[in-house]
């Protein structure tokens, strides 16, 4: 999403797609008391719905980066409502569980809820590694990359499609860890500076940001706490810092 939109705020857990992702998820476990590779598919169609609205509001000419961003926050806003409603209805042993997961943790996880992760590694994750070169072209813009033989819409949908399945199946599966998404792609950037394969150095980032994030909930802190209080924590003030940066530079991110 930050190569796509050319935007470092255009992470899924700013624009909505998480969101989406653990309110359906959250409707799935306490309304419809599923479990398992069926919570994982309503997650992920509610994430691919809602992606293609923000997507359908956001488009005049193309999706523009800073245009769908604020509509993914409206969004995100009205999901998160939804999901205290749900809460609000749930029974207490079923809220504690559901806020629980809500925070993002790896408390009790087992292979068995790894394996759609896993499959949608497979599958999201070899569609983004087809699609690598030409979002890379994008940054050039649309027409740049049009004029290269990259074609910009169809480009964009695979993206998205991709992203979307795989950040509805891990959102499903532990919870919406906050700001993973956001933190990864700069901070690889920033250790692999001129590289053009920031997706698997993006992906490789997020998962020590997960683990490193455990151990410290676990391990390291008074009370043990789950990893998405912990990369809350780190990742509020990384945007505080972007936007201080944005005035800074008169408005460039």
């Amino acid at each position: 999403f930050q190569i796509m939109l050319r935007n470092p705020l255009a992470s899924p857990d700013i624009i909505g797609i998480s969101a989406s992702a653990g309110a359906a998820a959250v409707f799935a476990i306490v309304i419809l008391a599923l479990d398992g590779w069926l919570v994982s598919l309503v997650a992920v169609a509610a994430g691919l719905g809602v992606a293609a609205l923000i997507w359908a509001l956001s488009s005049r000419r193309g999706a523009a980066g800073a245009r769908l961003i604020l509509i993914g926050i409206g969004v995100s806003a009205m999901l998160d409502s939804v999901t205290a409603y749900v809460l609000l209805e749930a029974p207490a042993w079923d809220r504690a569980e559901a806020m629980r997961w809500l925070t993002g943790s790896l408390n009790g996880m087992q292979l068995v809820q790894a394996l759609p992760v896993a499959g949608a590694l497979l599958v999201f994750g070899g569609l983004l590694a087809v699609t690598a070169r030409d979002l890379e072209v994008l940054r050039l813009g649309d027409d740049t990359a049009e004029a290269l033989g990259v074609r910009a819409d169809a480009t964009r949908l695979r993206v998205t499609l991709a992203a979307v399945g795989l950040v509805a199946i891990a959102t499903a599966a532990t919870g919406p860890i906050a700001f993973v998404a956001f933190l990864a792609g700069p901070i690889a950037a920033r250790l692999l500076p001129g590289s053009r394969g920031l997706l698997l150095g993006a992906g490789l980032v997020g998962a020590v940001l997960v683990i490193a994030g455990d151990f410290v909930g676990q391990f390291l802190l008074p009370a043990r706490l789950p990893v998405g209080v912990v990369t809350g924590a780190v990742g509020a003030p990384f945007l505080l810092y972007l936007i201080v940066r944005a005035n800074r530079n008169g408005g460039t991110l």
